[in-house]
């Protein structure tokens, strides 16, 4: 679960820190979003597969994927106000 963790926390984070301004406020390149989809999918059929590990319930990765997806918008929600104080926007 550890690997399925960081992979979507480091997917979430950086979504995050590629924009200054809110995750949504930019579209992202198509090859990152190729890379990303890849990159989730990889992990994801590893971790469900118990290919070099232990398998990971379908439900389990499901739920590290929606725990990412809301890290993603708390790190974002802070990250704005932060920047702002800080005169990096």
């Amino acid at each position: 679960m550890a690997f399925v963790a960081i992979v979507f926390g480091n997917q979430a984070t950086t979504y995050t820190n590629r924009e200054r301004r809110h995750l949504g406020s930019s579209r992202p390149g198509g090859w990152v979003v190729a890379s990303s989809i890849g990159d989730l999918l990889i992990a994801s059929t590893l971790a469900i597969g118990g290919i070099a590990m232990a398998p990971l319930p379908i439900s389990m990765v499901l739920g590290v994927l929606a725990a990412a997806i809301v890290f993603a918008i708390v790190l974002d929600l802070a990250k704005v106000p932060v920047f702002h104080r800080l005169g990096i926007t």
